[in-house]
């Protein structure tokens, strides 16, 4: 199994809204993507809530069967057609796979 694990900072104004808004449609986008590829056994999107640490403002949690099933995620056209919005709107990403 391969756990996918993303998080994006992101700019404070950016495709005409603020931070929060990005946040908020990014993450609609992201959940679009949620079971779009057989492998795919765990799917979360998740956004920085007050109260609550956090140095990121979004965060991907994801869980596939095998590297097969992540490079069939990566190359679904569901989510390369949110590549250029998150491009548009982070400051910055990190990204980390390991398999278990």
């Amino acid at each position: 199994m391969i756990k996918h694990i993303v998080m994006w900072k992101l700019k404070d104004q950016a495709e005409g809204a603020d931070r929060a808004a990005n946040a908020r449609e990014m993450k609609r986008r992201l959940d679009e993507c949620a079971q779009i590829v057989p492998g795919m056994l765990a799917f979360e999107v998740s956004l920085a809530q007050p109260g609550l640490e956090a140095t990121y403002d979004v965060v991907l949690y994801s869980e596939f069967a095998d590297k097969a099933a992540l490079a069939a995620y990566a190359a679904h056209p569901t989510h390369q057609a949110l590549v250029p919005f998150i491009g548009a709107v982070r400051e910055a990403r990190q990204c980390m796979d390991y398999a278990v």
